[in-house]
């Protein structure tokens, strides 16, 4: 039976940051300032017959939903941050939440396109001055919710933290750490995916407001429809760059080639060591996972081989391998088969 204590060796799987926390607060408020909003133009639209009004405050609500994606996703995050269920932790549901969000986008946008298209072949009668009001509404409230959320979650610097494992009892050749370094390396698709709806709200409001005033002051009818095209064709480029990075980090894809440089620089600048296998890719917002397999004629204790990429930004959990080279030439073995050794 063992008896002794290996508390120092465990460690949370909870990756998040105060950045994360601060964020989800602001996404509540957005959402309630949106809900709020959508209240407000629907009364309007009611007591004043404006149609205008009513179908923007139906477009504010499913505005409302879209950024209730992104307030559900960071408290199921918080929740389930210390479920054993999720291997990594609740990272990635940021990243999911980011991907979710980036289809509802290009759906809007493909919607924008398709109904532009049909008023530009159709031409429909535009009350300028009600219209106006509505869009002027609408992109101050968007401004505001782009400020709530822009505000948030920008100094990742000053939330570092270091939960190096003090003792260093040789028990094993394997080790789990998990680093925080300077966080500078923050990928929040969620968060960006809420803001994302508001810039694209907030663009189609000014493009409307500018189609409008020419529409009333030089009845250009058609550039209505026109900005509707621009705008369609805007959002569906940034809910295409939204979903390609979510969904890189879904599929533990992304660009880590970097990190991976300066991971082998640091081992293989100590001693006779060579890399043989090294896994590194994105698990939470704040940082990556690393699993690193090395080969040295001379073994040293695990928590050397951890210590040499003490301080790397955002390596949250590391994993070392250590194999004993028992051949002379253990570079040439290298170069025909990683693992002989």
């Amino acid at each position: 039976m063992h008896t002794h204590d290996i508390s120092d060796w465990g460690h949370s799987h909870d990756f998040a940051t105060a950045d994360q926390a601060d964020a989800e607060r602001r996404t509540r408020w957005v959402v309630g300032l949106t809900l709020a909003a959508m209240c407000v133009e629907l009364v309007a639209g009611w007591i004043t017959g404006s149609m205008a009004l009513l179908a923007d405050g139906w477009h504010m609500g499913s505005h409302a939903a879209a950024l209730g994606i992104a307030a559900y996703a960071y408290a199921f995050a918080r929740q389930r941050g210390a479920d054993r269920r999720f291997t990594f932790g609740t990272g990635k549901v940021s990243s999911l939440a980011g991907y979710s969000s980036a289809l509802l986008l290009a759906a809007g946008a493909l919607w924008m396109l398709f109904e532009s298209l049909s008023r530009l072949i159709d031409p429909v009668e535009i009350r300028y001055e009600e219209a106006m009001i509505v869009a002027t509404f609408g992109l101050a409230v968007n401004l505001l919710s782009a400020w709530l959320l822009g505000h948030s979650g920008h100094d990742h610097h000053h939330h570092g933290h270091d939960h190096s494992h003090e003792p260093h009892h040789e028990h094993d050749d394997h080790a789990h750490d998990h680093h925080h370094g300077v966080l500078a390396d923050i990928q929040d698709h969620n968060l960006k995916a809420a803001y994302l709806h508001v810039i694209a709200d907030a663009l189609t409001s000014v493009l409307a407001l500018v189609a409008l005033a020419m529409g009333l002051l030089y009845g250009w009818a058609f550039m209505d429809p026109l900005m509707g095209i621009v705008g369609a064709v805007l959002i569906g480029r940034w809910a295409w760059g939204l979903a390609r990075e979510s969904a890189q980090v879904l599929l533990d894809a992304g660009d880590n080639g970097a990190i991976e440089r300066e991971i082998r620089k640091r081992i293989e600048a100590d001693a006779d060591n060579q890399v043989a296998d090294l896994h590194v890719w994105r698990i939470a917002p704040a940082g990556r996972a690393c699993i690193l397999s090395l080969v040295t004629h001379h073994p040293r204790p695990v928590e050397h081989y951890r210590d040499l990429l003490y301080g790397m930004t955002g390596l949250l959990h590391v994993t070392v391998e250590v194999n004993q080279c028992r051949q002379p030439a253990c570079g040439a073995a290298l170069e025909t088969s990683p693992r002989t050794a």
